[in-house]
């Protein structure tokens, strides 16, 4: 099961606004990866830099984005950063 749309890019570039308006036309779910870490860690993005740093914010969106790409169904969001991991990149070229 892979994401029917992968939509990637920096901040502020309409990845949820656009992301959400496809999912709703396309009767899918949608999902984004800072939003799963988010739970996933219990804190905000913006706080995981500054409590945890960088290298441990990488660590978890690697392994959240790949899970997501690996399973979710539906359109996906990640952030522009997540391509800059190689087992994120392998699970895109993966997904179709």
């Amino acid at each position: 099961m892979t994401p029917s749309i992968i939509l990637i890019g920096p901040p502020g570039a309409g990845k949820s606004s656009v992301g959400r308006a496809l999912a709703k036309s396309m009767h899918v779910d949608f999902a984004d990866t800072d939003s799963l870490i988010e739970k996933d860690l219990g804190k905000s993005v913006s706080q995981i830099f500054v409590d945890d740093g960088e290298p441990f914010f990488r660590t978890n969106e690697e392994r959240i984005c790949c899970a997501a790409i690996e399973t979710f169904s539906g359109v996906l969001s990640l952030g522009g950063g997540s391509v800059l991991s190689q087992a994120v990149r392998d699970a895109l070229k993966g997904s179709g």
